[in-house]
C-alpha cells in the first residue's frame, strides 16, 4: 500500500521556491511553521453579508538537534512576518472590517477595540508569536490577499525567525499564509450578491437584515469556525443552512472554498480539477444531512485512515490532523504539511521546508530524512543515504517509515512513529532517535 508523499515521484526544483534567501540548518536548532488550515476565507467587503473575518493562524515547533532532539519553547522567542505585506486595512475594501469589526465581532471576541491591521486575538502582520505546550503560535493574523505593491496573491508567505534571550537568530524558514476573498456568490446572486442573498433570505424568512447591515451570518447560525459550538437562535449551524440549501442549486464546492485560482486543496497526493473535496467531505446534501443528525462542523470531519486503512498510526482518534501528534511528539503537519496542503503540493510556496530540509535539488517529499532533527544519524538531511538504503517499493532495508510510506508489512505493531533506534548493543537510544 502506498501512502502520503514518501514514494510520489515528480516535483521537481522550481525556482519561485526561493531556498537560497535564507540560510541551510547547519546550527543547533531547526523550526517548523505551518498554516493550520491550508486556506483561509475572509469576505472582500465588510458592509452587507459577512461570513469570515480576515483570520490567519500560524504554528510553530522549534527543535534542539541532538541524540535525542528536544521540542523547545523556553529561552527563546520566536518573531514572524509577512513578505511584502505589512498592512490591510488600507487595501480593497478589507478596511471595512476595522470599521465595523466591533459591530460584527466585539461581542463573540470580548473586545471593545480593533485598531488598524490587528487582530480579533491582538496579532498583527508581524509580532512575536506566543509560546504554549510544546508550540508557538500567532492566532488571528489579519492576512489579506493583497501585498504591497498591489499584487492580489492568495498564498501570502511569513518568514518565521527563532532567536535566543540575546536576539541571535538561530534558525529561520517560511511558511504560506494561504487567505483568499474568492467567493463567488456572484455566479448565482449576480453583481451585487450580497444584496441579493439578504433580499432573498428577508423574503424567505421573514428577518429583516437588509434593515440591519452589515450582518454576520454566524449571529443566527453557530459557527464552530469562529468558536460557536452551538446552532445559534435559528438551531441550525452555518454548515448545515449552507451546505443543505445550495445541495440542488448547482453550487460547487470551489464557489465558496476558494477557489478556481486560489485552490483550497493543493496537496497533489490528494486532489483532482474540482479540489476533491466530495471523496473526504461527501455530497453537500452529505455534509448538511450529517450535521442535522448530530456531528458538529469543523470539530468532527474526516480522518485520513478512512481511505489509508489498516495503517494503524494513521488512526487520529478523535482528534483532528491539524491537532494530531506524532513521531517524537511532533505535530502531523511539521513532517507531512498543512492540511490541503500536504507534501507534494501544487503550489511551490508550500514545499519550502520540504525542499529548504532536504535539499532544494530534490523531490518534494514528507519530510523523512532523519538527519533533519538527530545529530549523527543514519540519514542525511538531503535524504541520499535515506533513498539508497531505504526507499523504493523494494528496500535494502525496511524500518519503521513504511508502515505508512511504502508498502504495509503483515505485521504493523512493530512500525509505529515512535519506533526506536538501537544501538549496536541494542540499547534503546531514545524515542525517534
Amino acid at each position: 500500500m502506498l501512502f502520503m508523499a514518501f514514494i510520489i515521484a515528480g516535483c521537481s526544483k522550481n525556482s519561485d521556491t526561493q531556498i537560497s534567501d535564507l540560510p541551510t540548518p547547519t546550527g543547533n536548532y531547526v523550526v517548523f511553521a505551518w498554516n493550520d488550515l491550508g486556506m483561509h476565507c475572509l469576505n472582500p467587503s465588510y458592509d452587507k453579508l459577512v461570513i469570515l473575518p480576515p483570520y490567519n493562524n500560524l504554528m510553530v515547533q522549534v527543535i534542539k538537534k541532538g541524540k535525542i532532539p528536544e521540542i523547545i519553547t523556553s529561552g527563546l522567542s520566536v518573531e514572524y512576518s509577512l513578505v511584502n505585506n505589512t498592512s490591510s486595512a488600507d487595501k480593497g475594501d478589507y478596511g471595512q472590517f476595522w470599521t465595523n469589526g466591533i459591530q460584527l465581532f466585539g461581542a463573540m471576541f470580548n473586545i471593545t477595540s480593533l485598531a488598524p491591521n490587528v487582530g480579533l486575538k491582538g496579532m498583527g502582520l508581524s509580532g512575536t508569536m506566543t509560546a504554549s505546550t510544546g508550540y508557538f503560535i500567532a492566532e488571528g493574523i489579519p492576512a489579506t490577499p493583497i501585498d504591497d505593491s498591489g499584487t492580489k496573491d492568495p498564498f501570502q508567505q511569513a518568514i518565521v525567525s527563532v532567536k535566543d534571550q540575546s536576539g541571535n537568530i538561530l534558525a529561520t524558514t517560511k511558511a504560506t499564509i494561504p487567505t483568499s476573498d474568492e467567493i463567488n456568490c456572484a455566479k448565482c446572486h449576480g453583481t451585487d450578491a450580497f444584496n441579493d442573498i439578504l433580499r432573498k433570505h428577508d423574503i424567505a424568512h421573514g428577518t429583516t437584515l437588509m434593515n440591519s447591515k452589515p450582518v454576520l451570518c454566524a449571529g443566527c447560525h453557530g459557527s464552530p469556525a469562529l468558536g460557536q459550538m452551538t446552532a445559534g437562535s435559528s438551531g441550525k449551524f452555518l454548515s448545515e443552512a449552507i451546505h443543505g440549501y445550495h445541495a440542488d442549486k448547482n453550487a460547487a464546492c470551489y464557489d465558496c472554498h476558494p477557489g478556481t485560482t486560489a485552490k483550497c486543496n493543493r496537496s497533489i497526493a490528494h486532489t483532482s480539477a474540482d479540489g476533491n473535496c466530495i471523496t473526504c467531505h461527501g455530497t453537500m446534501d452529505e455534509v448538511a444531512s450529517t450535521i442535522e443528525q448530530g456531528r458538529v462542523p469543523w470539530v468532527t470531519e474526516p480522518k485520513c485512515v478512512t481511505c489509508h486503512k489498516n495503517v494503524t498510526e494513521v488512526d487520529t482518534g478523535n482528534d483532528l490532523y491539524r491537532n494530531s501528534h506524532g513521531h517524537g511528539n511532533l505535530y502531523c503537519t511539521v513532517c507531512h504539511g498543512s492540511p490541503h496542503a500536504m507534501y507534494p503540493s501544487s503550489n511551490t510556496k508550500d514545499n519550502y521546508q520540504s525542499q529548504q530540509y532536504q535539499g532544494a535539488d530534490k523531490p518534494v517529499k514528507t519530510i523523512g530524512s532523519c538527519g533533519v532533527c538527530h545529530r549523527n544519524s543514519r540519514g542525511e538531511s538531503n535524504s541520499n543515504e535515506f533513498a539508497e538504503k531505504h526507499g523504493g517499493a523494494n528496500p535494502e532495508k525496511k524500518i519503521a517509515c513504511h508502515t505508512c510510506h511504502t508498502e504495509v508489512p503483515t505485521n504493523t505493531q512493530q512500525w509505529p512513529h515512535s519506533y526506536t533506534w538501537k544501538d549496536s548493543g541494542g540499547n534503546s537510544s531514545g524515542v525517534g532517535d
